[in-house]
């Protein structure tokens, strides 16, 4: 493998050849302020942000997308370089919403972090901003393009890693924004509802809908009898939230927090999974002796459920019938444990904390 030597504001570091600035400035623990780049997924330069100078190019360059070359010198913190910038990053906010305390990204939006450390404390250009309706039909994502910052990052995710390809960029110039074909609704379109584009949005154009307000709401009602299954995986991703290691499992403390909030009974979802398990062991015993249709598929994600209904619908013989965990336990809640526990299944109010968006849509 060939590899070429790049100066980086005078650190010397050798990397492939037909790398980009980014990645050789990366490898020599230089920062490079970044935000329509993912790696892997998404790198067309298109947010400007790091631009930097290269000695002997007429104007700034893309680190993101500009090519090493061996002998190459860059300098990627000049007066120069972060005037441009500054100057992009105060372009964006000025047609950006300022609901910064109100926003659910709030603390954990890129943009916002970059504002701060560039010490932008007020914005140079004034106008007009634009305005698009709200999608919100969607049980399990909203989408706000007034937050959009035409990054493409969901764009990417949606097309190369999960093989969807419902979002792209519409309009033109000053009305460009990333939407869907004919601006449907998510809920109208082949939307998989994975989530994955809210893990690649920047911003908060993109996020998950809230339905915590319902929850407290049961909490405080006398009449309702209140339970709660979260997944195997939540006791897991819950860990890193609040200071604990990273793969450390929290089923204890989850179990603690949830009582504490109110719930009146707690559950493992790992228990209807078994359920399931043998539901679908059941089913494949029943297809191999009867010629069933072979192979048999989990039916255990409705997003990959969906994902299967909008694009191969000639293998939907091949999904089991069986119920999802979460759906087997509400089921099971309802009937099985309301007629053990002497309780009206009209007064049970389900929770389920899932690690997946898609769960929403059962």
């Amino acid at each position: 493998m060939e590899m070429v030597n790049v100066i980086i504001d005078g650190k010397s570091v050798e990397v492939e050849k037909g790398s980009t600035v980014l990645l050789a400035a990366q490898k020599a623990g230089v920062h490079i302020p970044t935000l329509c780049y993912l790696k892997d997924v998404n790198a067309i330069g298109a947010c400007r942000v790091c631009l930097v100078e290269v000695k002997g190019a007429k104007a700034l360059q893309p680190a993101c997308v500009y090519p090493v070359s061996d002998g190459l010198e860059v300098h990627t913190n000049t007066p120069k370089v972060r005037e441009a910038r500054k100057a992009v990053v105060e372009l964006l906010l000025s047609n950006h919403p300022a609901d910064c305390l109100t926003c659910v990204r709030s603390g954990n939006c890129e943009l916002q972090t970059m504002a701060q450390q560039m010490g932008i404390r007020e914005i140079r250009f004034e106008g007009e901003k634009s305005t698009f309706p709200i999608d919100d039909r969607s049980v399990a994502i909203v989408r706000d393009p007034n937050k959009c910052i035409l990054c493409r990052r969901c764009v990417a995710t949606c097309q190369k890693v999960q093989g969807v390809s419902i979002l792209g960029l519409v309009n033109r110039g000053f009305n460009s924004t990333v939407g869907t074909a004919f601006n449907h609704p998510l809920d109208d379109i082949n939307c998989a509802l994975c989530g994955q584009c809210i893990n690649a949005c920047p911003v908060g154009a993109l996020s998950e809908k809230d339905d915590t307000a319902k929850v407290w709401a049961a909490l405080a009602d006398e009449n309702k009898h209140c339970i709660v299954q979260f997944s195997p995986a939540v006791r897991i991703a819950i860990s890193e939230e609040f200071g604990i290691p990273m793969g450390e499992i929290s089923t204890g403390k989850t179990v603690a927090a949830l009582r504490r909030l109110g719930f009146d009974k707690v559950f493992d979802t790992n228990w209807s999974a078994d359920l399931t398990i043998m539901e679908e062991g059941n089913e494949l015993l029943q297809r191999i002796q009867n010629g069933g249709v072979l192979p048999q598929i989990t039916s255990c994600s409705p997003g990959w459920i969906k994902y299967c209904e909008h694009h191969y619908p000639d293998q939907l013989d091949h999904l089991s019938s069986a119920k999802s965990p979460q759906q087997m336990f509400g089921a099971i809640a309802k009937t099985y444990y309301a007629e053990k526990a002497g309780i009206d299944p009209a007064t049970i109010f389900s929770c389920s904390v899932m690690p997946c968006t898609a769960k929403k849509y059962e």
